[in-house]
C-alpha cells in the first residue's frame, strides 16, 4: 500500500495535455424547478465514457479540462454544478446540497445515455465523485480523484481559519481585510454573512477576497493568473465564494464529519488513481493518505514538487497517464 512519489526532475519525459478541442455537442439539462445545468460531450461520441466533476463547489470548467483526456478514446462529458458555470440561476444556493449534486450527476448520465462511466474529479470535485461514487458505485467504472478533500472540519479549519495562515502570512492578511477583529473568530461563517448578505459592494469584496486567497495559495508557486481570474471576474468570483460557503458552513451537507472514509467500503471492488501534490496546501496530502489507506485499490500517487493546481507539470503528467491507464476499461 506504499505510495508512488514523483518529481519532475525524476521523470525523463513529462505527459503533457492533448490537444485543444471543442465540444461536438452541448446542452442544458433541467434538473429541478430552480435549477438547469449546462454540459457539454467532447472526443468520441462512440468512445468509453468519462465525466469531469469540477471544484469549488462554485468553480465551473475551463476548456483546458477537456484535455486530461485522449480524444479518440473517451467520450467526455464536462458540466457545470447547480449556480456555478453557464449553468443557471446563477450563484443560486436554494436546492445547492452536496446530494442534489450526486443526484444531478444520474440525471446527466441517464440523460446522456450512458450506463457506467470512469470518472475524474479534484480537489471539491474529488468530494463529489467520492460522494457519487459511493452512492452509486454500480454505475462508475473507476475513479481518478486529484488534491483529496473530505469536507472534514479540520480540513476546512486548516485552510479557511489556522493552519495555511502559517505559510502565507502576506496572502492571509489580504483574506482577513474584509472581515472586522471582532468576528474573526469564525471567518467561515463571516465571510458566508456577507455573501448572503443585500450589500452588493460588500458582497463583491468578500467574494474577491475569498476567491483571491484560495488562488494565491493553490499552486507551489504564486501564479499571477489565477489571482487575476478571482479579481478581474466578479461572476466567477461571486459563485465561487458564495457556493463555498454555503456549503462549508453546513459542513457540505454530510451526515457525519468522517462520511466519506467511513463509507469508503462502499467503493472497495472501484479501480482507481489517487494524485496528490505533496506541498498542496488547500487540500493538504493527509486527506489523500488517510483515503488510501481505507481504498487499496486507490493507486496513490505523490508528486513531490507539486501544490494544488493542475497546471503543475507533475500534477498534470499523473493525470493524463491516470485517463490514459482507464481508457480501455
Amino acid at each position: 500500500m506504499s505510495p508512488i512519489n514523483t518529481t519532475t526532475e525524476e521523470t525523463k519525459q513529462l505527459r503533457d495535455l492533448y490537444p485543444e478541442i471543442e465540444p461536438y455537442k452541448t446542452g442544458m439539462l433541467k434538473v429541478s424547478d430552480i435549477h438547469i445545468l449546462y454540459y457539454e460531450e467532447v472526443g468520441n461520441p462512440s468512445g468509453k465514457p468519462v465525466v469531469f466533476v469540477h471544484g469549488g463547489p462554485g468553480g465551473g470548467t475551463d476548456p483546458r479540462d477537456r484535455r486530461f483526456f485522449d480524444p479518440e478514446a473517451y467520450r467526455i462529458i464536462l458540466y457545470h454544478q447547480r449556480g456555478a458555470g453557464d449553468s443557471t440561476p446563477h450563484a443560486c444556493l436554494e436546492e445547492n446540497t452536496t446530494w442534489d449534486l450526486v443526484e444531478d450527476l444520474e440525471k446527466l448520465r441517464k440523460h446522456v445515455n450512458i450506463d457506467k462511466w470512469v470518472v475524474f474529479g479534484g480537489s471539491w470535485g474529488s468530494t463529489l465523485s467520492l460522494a457519487y461514487a459511493e452512492t452509486h458505485p454500480e454505475r462508475v467504472k473507476a475513479l481518478i480523484l486529484r488534491g483529496i478533500f473530505c469536507c472534514r472540519r479540520k480540513e476546512l479549519l486548516w485552510f479557511y481559519q489556522e493552519g495555511a495562515s502559517m505559510i502565507f502570512p502576506d496572502a492571509w492578511d489580504k483574506y482577513l481585510e474584509p472581515i472586522p477583529v471582532g468576528e474573526r473568530g469564525d471567518l467561515m461563517s463571516a465571510y458566508h454573512r456577507r455573501l448572503t448578505g443585500n450589500n452588493e459592494e460588500e458582497k463583491l469584496k468578500a467574494a474577491t477576497a475569498w476567491s483571491v486567497w484560495e488562488m494565491a495559495t493553490s499552486r507551489l508557486y504564486v501564479d499571477p493568473s489565477y489571482i487575476a481570474h478571482a479579481t478581474d471576474d466578479a461572476k466567477f468570483a461571486v459563485a465561487f465564494a458564495r457556493i463555498e460557503t454555503h456549503y462549508f458552513v453546513n459542513g457540505a451537507f454530510m451526515n457525519e464529519d468522517e462520511q466519506l472514509l467511513k463509507n469508503a467500503d462502499k467503493i472497495k471492488d472501484i479501480p482507481g488513481v489517487i494524485v496528490q501534490g505533496r506541498y498542496d496546501v488547500v487540500c493538504p496530502a493527509r486527506s489523500a493518505w488517510d483515503l488510501h489507506k481505507v481504498w487499496p485499490k486507490g493507486e496513490l500517487h505523490f508528486v513531490d514538487d507539486a501544490g494544488h493546481s493542475t497546471k503543475e507539470p507533475g500534477i498534470v503528467h499523473q493525470l493524463v497517464n491516470a485517463t490514459d491507464k482507464f481508457r480501455d476499461l
